[in-house]
């Protein structure tokens, strides 16, 4: 997909990239540039609509030994990958 520059360095974001992204008219997006140079483009999502996230009875507590062991296996993963 693609979207022309106007004079004014504007863009429309087409139709399915708002959809993706849950775009409404007036909504806000944050604009991240990474070292190796791509953009990522993400809806600003207002602090208010985060209220409440991690009170859910839906997310599963786990134990900070729980957590270690998951990012050593990541860790652990990620370095199988690249060794390849």
């Amino acid at each position: 997909m693609e979207s022309a520059l106007s004079v004014k360095g504007q863009a429309t974001f087409p139709k399915a990239i708002r959809d993706h992204l849950g775009l409404k008219p007036g909504d806000r997006v944050k604009f991240f540039v990474h070292p190796d140079g791509s953009v990522v483009i993400l809806p600003k999502v207002p602090t208010a609509s985060l209220r409440g996230m991690l009170n859910s009875p839906r997310i599963k507590s786990i134990s900070l030994e729980e957590m270690e062991l998951g990012v050593a296996r990541a860790a652990a993963d990620n370095f199988r990958r690249k060794s390849r």
